[in-house]
């Protein structure tokens, strides 16, 4: 294991306990409302459709609470992640809700072989998921393997463009600092606590990250064999990416005044398709 990947493996394992904590009452609630989808997959349902009795993969699932999600839209669910307490507590969630779902740890160069070649009809990957992989080219082509022909990709992600603001200034500027393109060593990021609590210093702080832009994530997904089908760019974020962003409407952060200057998300969906027969 290569000093990058060990550092943000002790990061996200020092992370889960915080973040249960930190959304513990979103966590219970999910778990006993049968109802009840989390704010991403609810963001993303409509796009996602009806998944009734399609297998579908969440790769880089974290404590599940998407993964739960996904399996309530109908899907035969399995969640894989490389933190080990991060894919207990997912088990954890999905029995207490009653939600049969498989959990699987591992990296996610290695799905392939941790899940015995098997494939799938959906693959799924969420918000804050890409920049921990070095190498794009490398998890298109798991990503295209992982796939039934005729499956399609889903991908929601933090925009490469938002990764290069400058999130420490206070007055409202859109201040590049950071790079837009992938560079031959990641960025290092020492940062005492998680986005899901400020108020709680993490055990393992230090970090490792690689910011993919979007070229390099479409290209990189043609040449693996998937026809790109949509590309959607958004004008909010998932949580308070920059200091002075303020609530939308729909629960999540925009820039004030002025959205429309940078995107903060995007959403891409792909399709392998079937062989000319």
């Amino acid at each position: 294991m290569d000093q990058y990947r060990q550092a943000n493996l002790q990061n996200w394992e020092s992370r889960v306990p915080v973040h249960l904590a930190a959304d513990g009452e979103g966590v219970r609630a999910l778990a006993d409302d049968p109802t009840a989808l989390s704010t991403v997959v609810a963001h993303d349902a409509a796009a996602l459709g009806d998944l009734t009795g399609q297998r579908a993969l969440h790769l880089q699932c974290h404590v599940g609470t998407d993964t739960l999600s996904l399996a309530r839209l109908g899907a035969q669910i399995t969640g894989l992640d490389f933190a080990p307490s991060a894919i207990a507590a997912a088990r954890q969630l999905c029995e207490r809700a009653g939600v049969p779902a498989r959990f699987v740890v591992s990296d996610v160069y290695e799905a392939g072989v941790a899940l015995n070649g098997e494939r799938f009809d959906l693959v799924y990957t969420g918000v804050g998921a890409l920049c921990w992989l070095p190498d794009i080219v490398g998890w298109a082509r798991v990503v295209t393997a992982l796939l039934e022909p005729g499956g399609r990709l889903f991908v929601r992600e933090l925009h490469p463009v938002l990764f290069t603001l400058d999130d420490e200034r206070n007055d409202e500027l859109l201040v590049i600092r950071y790079p837009y393109f992938n560079t031959a060593e990641p960025q290092f990021v020492d940062s005492p606590t998680s986005y899901q609590n400020r108020a709680v210093e993490l055990s393992a702080p230090q970090r490792y990250v690689w910011n993919h832009g979007l070229g390099e994530v479409v290209t990189a997904l043609i040449e693996a064999g998937l026809r790109i089908t949509s590309l959607v760019e958004h004008a909010e974020s998932e949580w308070h990416a920059l200091p002075w962003m303020v609530p939308t409407s729909d629960g999540r952060h925009g820039l004030p005044p002025g959205r429309e200057r940078v995107p903060l998300m995007y959403t891409l969906t792909a399709v392998r398709d079937r062989p000319a027969v």
